[in-house]
């Protein structure tokens, strides 16, 4: 499994509009091949958005940020930002969903 952070600095006023434009293209990530869940939570200090996903393996979150949905998103979101995102990646491995 291949998990990745992403971590959104955005103002205040901004934050709606990120966080509508990922409820908007959620569906279409989750439908991808490999995708296994996108969430998106808004964080408590009124300015982040983290968004989590996971994918089957690298290659399959490599072909998503090769999509137009991913290249739509970062022109959407890029100018709402406050601050570069950082995007923390894992490969990992399920133990046990309980």
């Amino acid at each position: 499994m291949f998990i990745a952070v992403l971590d959104l600095r955005t103002a205040p006023i901004d934050r709606p509009v990120v966080l509508a434009h990922l409820d908007d293209v959620r569906e279409e990530i989750r439908a991808m091949p490999g995708n296994l869940e996108f969430r998106v939570y808004a964080a408590r200090d009124e300015e982040g958005v983290v968004v989590i996903h996971e994918w089957d393996d690298e290659r399959s979150f490599a072909d998503y940020l090769a999509t137009d949905v991913f290249d739509r998103s970062g022109t959407v979101l890029q100018p709402l930002l406050s601050a570069p995102p950082v995007s923390r990646r894992f490969r990992a491995t399920l133990l046990e969903t309980v």
